[in-house]
């Protein structure tokens, strides 16, 4: 019932910035907690930040004071804004929205875009 579409990823330097956008449409429903996770390759996804649809943000330790998530209400949108990126930064990111559809809670994930960080 619920579609993302992400986009901003891509080949920056280290020390350079990006910013990733995920777009969430779907029809009588209405969104909760947007996050975003990455994955590294080898490894497993882990949380980078989540906001409330108050507005209330938390972030994996490891992104603290570099990386920034906001959200649009109105445009059901997400963004990621990523600062200082470093190597260790390398991953797909996901993004994942929580929704409440016919009495339920559930969760979409977007397909996922690559951010590679080079030295």
């Amino acid at each position: 019932q619920v579609q993302l579409v992400e986009s901003g990823g891509g080949l920056v330097q280290a020390g350079g910035s990006l910013r990733l956008s995920c777009a969430a449409s779907g029809s009588g429903v209405s969104f909760g907690a947007m996050a975003w996770y990455r994955q590294p390759p080898g490894k497993q996804r882990e949380l980078v930040a989540l906001i409330t649809p108050g507005g209330g943000a938390n972030y994996a330790d490891s992104v603290k004071g570099r990386f920034t998530i906001t959200r649009d209400n109105a445009k059901n949108t997400v963004y990621l804004q990523m600062n200082s990126l470093n190597p260790e930064d390398t991953a797909v990111y996901h993004c994942k929205v929580d929704f409440w559809y016919r009495d339920w809670w559930s969760v979409s994930w977007g397909q996922g875009t690559q951010v590679t960080v080079s030295p």
